[in-house]
């Protein structure tokens, strides 16, 4: 890999150089790295990995000149099995560049816990996708505030935990989600339609680890029955929006979107339909990027590599 490929490209195939020969016993890791944006970046952590006989398999990176900051995501196979070895290996390099520096292994899955209320559209899509192996996780738990998926949920093999939520009751349904989150040693939750305001407290504790679905419509059409608003607006592109979630109300970074457009002739209900599956896709596509180390926060911005 040349040290001088650095803005906005991915780079595919063997680094060219040394690296452990096909056959080999390796091991495939993902390595993610954030810093300051200077020269010689990939440089160094291309020699790093070539000292432990890797061989780079695939490389996406993004300098961002709005904030001057250095993003990477590299596939690479090596005789190394352990990631913690190999971030140690590069640690000297990583505090030179002030780097964020993350190895795992390609195959660990995301332990994801779902969280969702009483419409099932985004957690059958995400049950399925699992079932198929199209999504790198592993789903061992779904919570939900009303017990109306229960048997659902039970049906996939998977358990099920009822938390009501009331004004009264929230402090306590909180705290006990975040025991399910250490017990479970869960990585990231997914609200899939979970039809709750969590804290800021909450925001806070799991930043970066919650992402939300919710139709592209907001700002503009908040409240019960979003679109029909945009029926009686006559809209011509309906949307969903997968993001991290903060304490800003549906303001979070912006993991995935997607739209389709629509026309006088369809009612309310249809382009409500219409919207379901943009939402189970979007949000699909949002928790297949984050379980996969392809996306990046930049304050209220992403990068997500393809």
């Amino acid at each position: 890999m040349h040290p001088t490929l650095r803005r906005g490209c991915d780079n595919q195939g063997p680094n060219g150089g040394g690296g452990a020969e096909k056959g080999d016993d390796v091991a495939v890791h993902i390595l993610t790295l954030t810093c300051p944006d200077r020269p010689g970046i990939v440089a160094s952590i291309a020699e790093g990995l070539l000292e432990l006989d890797a061989n780079i398999l695939e490389n996406a990176q993004f300098g961002d000149e709005a904030t001057t900051t250095f993003s990477m995501r590299t596939r690479f196979e090596t005789p190394v099995e352990e990631a913690g070895q190999i971030e140690a290996a590069l640690q000297l390099r990583a505090e030179t560049l002030r780097a964020e520096l993350h190895v795992r292994p390609e195959a660990r899955r995301c332990r994801t816990l779902v969280m969702v209320s009483k419409v099932d559209h985004c957690l059958l899509d995400l049950l399925y996708r699992l079932e198929l192996g199209e999504l790198l996780v592993d789903i061992p738990l779904v919570v939900s505030n009303h017990t109306a998926l229960a048997d659902t949920v039970a049906r996939h093999g998977i358990a099920f935990e009822h938390i009501p939520v009331t004004p009264a009751t929230k402090e306590q349904a909180e705290a006990k989600l975040l025991d399910i989150v250490a017990d479970q040693q869960i990585d990231l939750v997914v609200l899939a339609r979970y039809m709750q305001i969590l804290s800021e407290d909450l925001c806070d504790r799991l930043a970066g680890r919650v992402i939300n679905i919710h139709h592209s419509f907001l700002p503009g059409f908040r409240g019960a029955s979003p679109y029909r608003q945009a029926w009686e607006r006559g809209v011509k592109l309906i949307g969903a929006t997968a993001h991290y979630v903060t304490a800003e109300l549906d303001e979070g970074p912006i993991i995935a979107q997607d739209v389709a457009p629509v026309s006088h002739s369809q009612s309310a209900q249809q382009m409500q339909t219409i919207g379901r599956d943009l939402e189970r896709i979007v949000l699909s596509r949002a928790v297949e990027a984050h379980a996969e180390g392809r996306v990046f926060l930049l304050g209220r911005r992403t990068v997500v590599f393809a």
